[in-house]
């Protein structure tokens, strides 16, 4: 029978000392056989910082507890926002319906210092009761309302402004309308950003808490690790 092939006779070498270090205290002769594996994943390069109107636009679900006082002085703000914005359109619309304007009239009838006719009074009532709804609901809620309007408000301003002198003007702006529709777009995204948006948001802001919610947990244990510590040099 003919004789099997044997294997590559092996170099004859010292026995590896024992690991000690690391508990062995053995001599080795082989090392365990190497076990392919797949490259080490490289670390993700950083994510750069959302921009203000990503940031602005991008939902949040953060909700805002009224109990807490960080979450009740940004509700605060948006209610007193919307219902002082509110009040201010409802008023314009209102003495726009008591003098009974044409709904489509272009004559130059004046309230408030303010070109008007009857479908503008209308609108300004509608939205008037809008914002007044967002400050009885107020929270997020009131947030993103003053946001939204205050866009199309002041989108309303530029629309307006390329149909002044135009058959297209339907409710009857003038140079005095184009400026406050901005007036009051700029100060309901004023009032519905506030606390939203921004580089430097406290900690304990809410919007905070919904965009880094791991950090924010972390954060969480070791005030409550804290709190449930005896203090220094006092027995437990």
């Amino acid at each position: 029978m003919a004789a099997h092939a044997s294997p590559a006779e092996h170099t004859p070498h010292e026995s590896y000392a024992p690991h000690a270090l690391y508990g062995c205290h053995e001599p080795h002769e082989h090392y365990a056989p190497y076990v392919a594996h797949e490259p080490y994943p490289t670390a993700a390069p950083p994510r750069s910082s959302p921009g203000l109107l990503h940031r602005m636009m991008r939902p949040v679900n953060a909700s805002l507890d009224e109990h807490l006082p960080s979450d009740h002085r940004l509700s605060q703000v948006y209610r007193v926002g919307a219902g002082l914005t509110g009040l201010l359109l409802v008023v314009f619309g209102i003495l726009g319906l008591i003098d009974r304007i044409g709904f489509f009239d272009t004559g130059g009838d004046r309230v408030l210092a303010l070109n008007t006719n009857g479908a503008l009074s209308v609108l300004s009532i509608c939205i008037g009761l809008l914002l007044f709804a967002g400050m009885v609901i107020g929270g997020s809620f009131a947030s993103t309302l003053n946001i939204v309007l205050g866009l199309l408000f002041i989108a309303s301003g530029f629309v307006n402004l390329a149909l002044l002198d135009t058959a297209m003007n339907f409710l009857a702006f003038r140079i005095p309308n184009v400026l406050f529709s901005f007036v009051v777009g700029v100060m309901l995204m004023w009032f519905g950003m506030y606390g939203r948006v921004g580089s430097a948001l406290p900690h304990d802001n809410p919007y905070w808490r919904a965009r880094h919610p791991e950090q924010a947990a972390r954060e969480q244990r070791a005030r409550t690790g804290t709190r449930g510590r005896p203090p220094v040099g006092r027995p437990a």
